[in-house]
């Protein structure tokens, strides 16, 4: 209600101020048509500057703001791959049952074109990420997730997070997943319905990890083409993924 009656006496002193000027105008002029010719002038270009001032330029002020936002955005994204994001997808893939088809499909290379990696990421389904909690090293697990706590409610904390919902709904799954670790006495020896409740949290972090860690590959390849090459060589779902560069 404050912040209405501020606009509302902002807009009053403001015709106030312009029926003070014009009546200033007549008093030393003393012509009417004239005046009448400039106000008639005057409203006439106001919805041209409208148009111009808060369509086009705001447009194209809000477009630079977004990308700028989205770039800061990735290198928060890169950060989370670099510390554990990749690692952690490596060791998920590694309990997938299914992940040969994965291997074979996601041995992403510089010949990938935007179209393809957009193609990749339709043909992915819930049903094709699924974990096998019993063949995973739960306490290397904890401690790869438990040693980064920190760094992922850092992450958390950061407000440009807002503009992107899919890393913060992984941040999330991958949180929840360490508490689960963590908040068990034991890691093993576990029943069958707590496996099965820990191969649920891997399988739904273990999706959207591969479906961020593609666009991130994207965007490396269209903006960083020699990070991309570092990524490309890391590439979680390749079981011979090393640094090096071989001939």
């Amino acid at each position: 209600m404050k912040k209405r009656n501020w606009y509302l006496a902002v807009g009053l002193a403001l015709l106030a101020a312009s029926a003070v000027l014009y009546g200033i105008d007549y008093a030393i002029f003393g012509d009417a048509h004239h005046l009448y010719i400039y106000l008639v002038g005057d409203l006439a270009f106001l919805p041209l500057e409208v148009l111009v001032v808060t369509v086009i330029v705001d447009r194209l002020l809000s477009e630079r703001d977004k990308r700028m936002t989205l770039e800061k955005l990735n290198m928060v994204i890169g950060a989370f791959f670099s510390a554990v994001g990749t690692e952690l997808l490596r060791r998920l893939v590694d309990i997938d049952p299914s992940s040969d088809s994965k291997r074979r499909d996601l041995m992403v290379d510089a010949g990938w074109t935007e179209k393809e990696y957009r193609a990749m990421k339709q043909t992915f389904t819930a049903e094709q990420f699924k974990c096998d909690s019993r063949a995973s090293d739960l306490a290397a697990l904890k401690e790869l997730l438990v040693s980064n706590r920190d760094f992922f409610i850092r992450l958390l904390e950061n407000p440009m997070l807002l503009e992107h919902v899919t890393f913060t709904d992984l941040l999330w799954a991958v949180s929840h997943l360490s508490e689960e670790l963590e908040s068990r006495a034991s890691l093993e020896g576990l029943a069958e319905a707590d496996m099965d409740h820990l191969a649920g949290d891997m399988s739904r972090a273990y999706e959207l990890l591969a479906i961020q860690w593609l666009d991130y590959m994207l965007h490396l390849r269209a903006n960083y083409p020699y990070l991309f090459s570092l990524a490309m060589r890391l590439n979680p779902f390749d079981a011979e993924a090393r640094a090096e560069i071989t001939g």
